[in-house]
């Protein structure tokens, strides 16, 4: 006897009810972070046992939420160009910045979720290729004498992630309006840039993405 055929409608149908489950409980996990999945399911206009039929539970939702953050996490470091030990360091640090803010806009309540339902160790999973990252730019640039260097790379690198993660929250209440331009001078200024260098900085590595997004 054949198989039975999956006909192609069937299978697009299921990946559009995945990914408006998705992007529904990115949504309504910002509003509430508390929200059941029978009210994600109806936010993504899907019955409660479509949602069921992708992600078994909350946990199982989160985890795939995790994925898409890290999927998109790496996707940004990626598009990075390859390390260039000419580039100053401060101009390294703003188009890191600039490259990752989108991401962790998108992600911000979604990690703040991870620590209590998923645990630390799968939200450092998540963030270490921009960890990593932002942790060799600065050694750098204390090599160079660019940042201070009273803390370690990678203590300086923490507490730059929880200033971005404290900015984005501002954008998300409405207390602050950014586009990552802003939070790059800052990032710089925290880690002992001048301010003048730091918005020179911003604004020409800005105008250079602005340029090559206008080639593209």
């Amino acid at each position: 006897m054949s198989k039975p055929v999956i006909r192609e409608p069937m299978r697009r149908n299921s990946r559009s009810n995945r990914a408006r489950i998705l992007a529904a409980a990115r949504q309504e996990l910002g509003r509430n972070p508390d929200v059941t999945l029978e009210e994600i399911a109806r936010a993504a206009g899907v019955v409660r046992r479509t949602l069921f039929g992708h992600f078994p539970g909350r946990a199982a939702l989160l985890d795939a939420l995790a994925e898409e953050a890290s999927e998109a996490l790496r996707g940004a470091v990626s598009r990075e160009p390859a390390p260039d030990t000419d580039e100053p360091p401060q101009r390294a640090l703003a188009r890191f910045v600039l490259s990752i803010w989108p991401v962790g806009d998108r992600y911000r309540l979604l990690l703040a979720l991870a620590r209590q339902d998923l645990g630390t160790q799968r939200v450092s999973e998540i963030v270490a290729p921009a960890r990593d990252e932002a942790t060799a730019i600065l050694e750098r640039g204390q090599r160079a004498g660019v940042f201070h260097d009273h803390l370690p790379a990678a203590v300086l690198s923490a507490a730059l992630e929880a200033l971005t993660l404290s900015l984005l929250e501002s954008v998300n209440t409405g207390t602050w309006d950014d586009d990552g331009t802003r939070t790059a001078v800052t990032t710089l200024l925290a880690a002992g840039v001048s301010e003048p260098a730091a918005t020179a900085t911003v604004e020409g590595v800005a105008a250079e993405a602005r340029a090559e997004a206008a080639e593209g």
